[in-house]
């Protein structure tokens, strides 16, 4: 690509955002991109105001349906390809808007020791529009991975259900199995009613799963589930105030490479890249310079040849892992390949050929309505995104004042939602430091570093991980989920075994 076709795409500075990684990044990056581009544009109708729960936007007692006898029909007797495993696992659909036709689905995993116990995790991707089936649950934290065959799985031994009892959800509708009887909700989703959803649907499913109504209750997320986590949080704050009881008992929620602060993000992405020998330091310069962080308005010459430098000196990158390979054979194999820890780049073309078989599709009890499309670990059908806040931090505020446990954690070697947005995005809170940057141990190595916040907020890098982290640091992930629900600091010590 030439660069006066780069400059005719650069119609603002962040539109680079866009196209950071659009060859070889993965699937996520690219969904995160294209709301940023759409989201910055001059002529932006993107709703960008503060996230409120909309005053009488629900009903508890009547959004909440029966659910006799679903969780039976939900239970998953063995996947195809499956290893076998002890614990009991649950796929299935809720609707969260009988009127038209609306419903999400979601995976369960329970605890493979003290499910009567562990608490309740949900896990959220972001995008917007991505799975948190495909990555979550089959490249991150769940208790499988799914082979280069595209057929079977093998266990996932740092999986978080040994930690909790996971469930994972793909919303909003349009994403991976969950859909709508209406096409036009493919067009109006955004911020505020994803929140809405996810809430209904939550309501639901601990109806349908009444063992876990009064259980600790947990949510965790990554990359523009920094927006989907805390909304939700803030919805299940708001209807537990207003109903003067506890509907739902959160106790705290997890973010990690989350997208939080739009000017602070974005600073920092480019900070990062200059400062990790990506981008130059005459480029670097030239967008401190010449570039408006905190506009929307259309940039300076100056700023998009500057913005179109950073295009070419990531486009052979997959940014959300500087220093991972890239995948250079999407092909299937007919033997697996050597089981590895480390994430396989090609991963999603083995979870998507998975995802779209029949027997899988079954077995999972999944795509009920036989949808016109395939599924895909990122959607291409949602078109527009009608709001998306340009701060989340007024809610960590809340969270804090009310008592929640808010952990925020980065993999530092991403480097499209980098550790320097975080710490950037987390500076403009202004809370006094508790206790003081350190590094923190897992098997005598460090695990990352840590930095306690006065109010409840702890912040922690994971050393060696992407913008996945458990794709990347699996055994770290493993350790900080179970310090997180624990609610104990992250190790000061060096010990062989923790």
């Amino acid at each position: 690509m030439n660069k006066s076709i780069c400059s005719l795409l650069l119609i603002s500075f962040l539109t680079i955002t866009f196209l950071v990684g659009e060859t070889h990044g993965t699937k996520q990056s690219r969904a995160l991109d294209k709301l940023q581009k759409s989201k910055f544009n001059a002529n932006s109708k993107i709703d960008k105001s503060h996230f409120k729960t909309q005053k009488n936007n629900i009903v508890v007692d009547e959004v909440v349906h029966s659910q006799d006898g679903m969780k039976e029909k939900d239970m998953i007797v063995k996947l195809p390809g499956q290893p076998n495993v002890k614990f009991s696992q649950y796929g299935g659909y809720v609707t969260v808007d009988k009127l038209v036709g609306r419903a999400f689905y979601y995976y369960f995993v329970e605890a493979h020791h003290s499910k009567e116990t562990l608490p309740l995790l949900l896990w959220l991707n972001g995008g917007p529009g991505c799975s948190s089936l495909a990555y979550g649950a089959m490249e991150e934290l769940g208790p499988f991975r799914v082979n280069s065959d595209g057929k079977t799985l093998h266990k996932n031994n740092y999986s978080w259900n040994y930690a909790a009892n996971v469930l994972f959800l793909e919303s909003p509708a349009g994403v991976g199995f969950s859909y709508s009887n209406k096409t036009f909700d493919y067009d109006t989703n955004g911020d505020r009613r994803t929140a809405r959803d996810n809430y209904v649907f939550l309501l639901n499913w601990l109806e349908r799963f009444p063992e876990y109504k009064n259980r600790d209750f947990y949510i965790a997320g990554e990359s523009y589930a920094g927006h989907y986590v805390p909304q939700l949080a803030h919805n299940i704050l708001y209807y537990n105030k207003k109903a003067n009881r506890t509907i739902v008992n959160l106790k705290g929620i997890m973010i990690g490479n989350a997208v939080i602060n739009d000017e602070t993000d974005n600073q920092g992405m480019y900070d990062y890249l200059a400062s990790h020998a990506i981008i130059s330091d005459q480029t670097a310069h030239n967008i401190n310079t010449f570039c408006n962080f905190s506009s929307t308005s259309n940039q300076s010459t100056e700023c998009n040849e500057a913005a179109s430098e950073v295009y070419r000196n990531t486009l052979f990158l997959d940014v959300y892992n500087i220093y991972a390979p890239i995948c250079t054979n999407h092909n299937l194999t007919t033997l697996s390949k050597k089981i590895s820890v480390a994430l396989d780049p090609c991963s999603d073309d083995y979870v998507q050929a998975y995802l779209n078989r029949d027997d899988v599709q079954e077995a999972l009890h999944a795509n009920v309505t036989k949808l016109k499309y395939d599924w895909e670990p990122c959607s291409s059908i949602i078109s527009k995104w009608g709001d998306s806040p340009s701060t989340i931090i007024p809610l960590l505020h809340e969270f804090l004042n009310n008592g929640l446990r808010v952990w925020v954690f980065s993999g530092d070697i991403d480097g499209r939602v980098p550790v320097t947005s975080t710490k950037y995005s987390i500076k403009k809170m202004k809370l006094p430091i508790e206790t003081t940057w350190y590094p923190w141990f897992l098997n005598g190595q460090v695990g990352g570093y840590a930095e306690v916040y006065k109010g409840g907020l702890t912040f922690a890098t994971v050393r060696e991980a992407g913008h996945q982290v458990p794709s990347y640091q699996p055994a770290r992930a493993l350790s900080l989920i179970k310090h997180f629900l624990n609610g104990t600091p992250l190790p000061n010590t060096q010990t062989l075994f923790d």
